[in-house]
């Protein structure tokens, strides 16, 4: 559904905040570590219930809903160049100085949560600049290229699962540098936090996107794949397209068991422990992967459809404020997610069960979703989206309706 008035298309918007709400389960539920834990992390036992609520957000959300989120950003990145285009204006340049903005957000976001995304996309925007103008076939097939994780391969045989900075595994939680870290967390100072994050959670995060668990270069594959929606219009006149969409799903279910009955073989013939040192292991990781892929299919399949249901579009039109001022909920809850569980705030973490943690994130979810409908009832934008777009811009943007 398009929203004439303002030449949005609101379902995109509605997905953003979707994709959004799922990062924020998987953040809280992670206790905003961006690490394995460490044994001495927990303070409490989860219950049966909460290994349920464990599983759930493992299967469903886990790497699903970032890579959603990612889609959607090579999508925005298409709506953006397209519209300079048809103003006869050459936006590269400026969609440069706007991912630069986008990187001083992300890393002083870093600060607060290790795992920040930001930076990322702002690193990999550069290299999507030059596919605007590539034609769909040639962005299909490098985005396959991406997602089938041929650089993992690659830096596989050159360095195998050794780390790029000299780190420990990045699997073991219980290495020296991991437990140190999560002591800061958890009786750190926020300058103490914001040096380790800033420094040492900067490299250890590279070090987990461009290493063995390739997530920078899935990421350049999403984002292609969002800018491919974006160029057969798959929003534009989507009730025509909502065959095309069922076909998709279909499809996509059936990759999934096939990805998923690999990904069992091959981890059961692989050495044990897992340690990601054979090429078995790699192979297994690559393939579960694919589930990964194959179940963002079917979310993002399954929310069209139902987004043009009745009920469904019902439902899904709370996430469209949230979805709308993605950039500001996106960083706030990271603020508040870590104050809470952090030592230098309210120091929860390890001390909350998963279905505590569930129920304060959708309540965060709630909270934000609820003031971003009555803040863009008065503003334009959101508080960073006004300060990004001015600052792209040069000027100062209107802000009140």
């Amino acid at each position: 559904m398009e929203n004439t008035t303002s030449n949005r298309i609101i379902i995109i918007d509605a997905l953003r905040g979707f994709a959004l709400a799922g990062v924020c389960l998987v953040h809280m539920n992670e206790q905003y570590i961006a690490s394995p834990p460490s044994e001495s992390l927990m303070e409490v036992t989860n219950t049966v219930f909460d290994q349920i609520l464990n599983g759930i957000i493992g299967f469903f959300i886990i790497g699903k809903f970032f890579a959603l989120f990612s889609i959607l950003f090579g999508l925005s990145f298409f709506i953006q160049m397209n519209g300079a285009t048809k103003r006869n204006e050459n936006y590269g340049l400026r969609f440069l100085w706007r991912a630069f903005l986008l990187f001083i957000i992300g890393y002083i976001h870093q600060f607060f949560y290790k795992g920040d995304i930001l930076t990322i996309y702002a690193l990999l925007t550069p290299f999507l600049i030059p596919f605007y103008r590539i034609k769909n076939r040639w962005i299909l097939l490098v985005a396959g290229l991406f997602l089938l994780s041929v650089p993992r391969f690659i830096s596989f045989f050159i360095i195998g699962n050794e780390s790029i900075f000299g780190f420990s595994s990045i699997m073991d939680g219980n290495s020296d540098i991991n437990t140190a870290y999560i002591n800061i967390l958890k009786e750190g100072t926020i300058t103490e936090v914001f040096a380790i994050n800033g420094e040492q959670g900067m490299l250890q995060k590279m070090d987990f996107q461009i290493g063995l668990f390739a997530r920078f270069y899935l990421t350049f594959g999403y984002f292609l794949v969002g800018l491919w929606l974006g160029k057969i219009e798959l929003f534009h006149n989507l009730n025509e397209k909502i065959p095309l969409v069922k076909k998709w799903l279909k499809r996509s279910s059936i990759f999934f068991l096939i990805a998923m009955a690999i990904t069992a073989g091959l981890f059961a013939i692989s050495p044990q422990p897992v340690d990601f040192s054979s090429w078995v292991h790699v192979f297994g990781m690559n393939t579960y992967d694919w589930s990964n892929i194959a179940m963002t299919a079917i979310i993002l399949c399954s929310f069209i459809i139902l987004y043009h249901k009745k009920r469904g579009y019902r439902f899904f039109t709370f996430f469209e404020s949230y979805g709308r001022m993605a950039l500001t909920n996106y960083v706030l809850q990271s603020v508040i997610g870590t104050f809470l569980l952090f030592g230098w705030g309210l120091g929860f973490i390890g001390k909350l069960q998963t279905t505590y943690l569930v129920i304060i994130a959708l309540s965060l979810i709630a909270i934000q979703a609820f003031i971003s409908k009555i803040w863009l009832q008065k503003f334009k934008y959101g508080p960073l989206e006004w300060l990004w777009r001015s600052a792209t811009k040069g000027k100062v943007q209107s802000f009140k309706r």
